[in-house]
């Protein structure tokens, strides 16, 4: 599962940090990755500290790009509303949550919430 924002530094981290989780309780054995178009230099702190809170790791620890590898290894593919390298077409579903920076609460709500769908239906389809 690859989870892809602008940065690499929020959304995509925080959704890769929850789908990790809840997958993990369901015994998927599925990974998940962050990676962002435009990688920043650093992690947001609000998402750093909001999933600490949580105790949940933020990682990678310093955002990266989006790879290829990223892409044409991957079961499944969410964009934050940014383009993904081409070559995953069909596999690519787009969130639309507001910036992390905005509100880290809300947009954990809306993201957490889509991640729990997301898991149910691959549980469902596994």
């Amino acid at each position: 599962m690859v989870f892809v924002c602008l940065h690499g530094a929020a959304k995509s981290v925080v959704a890769a940090a929850h789908f990790r989780r809840l997958a993990a309780a369901r015994g998927l054995g599925i990974g998940a990755v962050a990676a962002g178009r435009e990688p920043d230099a650093e992690l947001a702190p609000s998402a750093v500290e909001g999933l600490a809170a949580e105790g949940l790791t933020a990682a990678p620890a310093r955002p990266r790009p989006v790879t290829l590898y990223d892409v044409d290894s991957a079961r499944h593919i969410v964009s934050f509303g940014c383009e993904v390298p081409s070559g995953a077409a069909g596999r690519v579903e787009q969130w639309d949550v507001p910036a992390v920076g905005e509100g880290y609460a809300a947009a954990r709500d809306q993201i957490v919430a889509r991640v729990e769908r997301l898991v149910e239906a691959l549980a469902v389809g596994a």
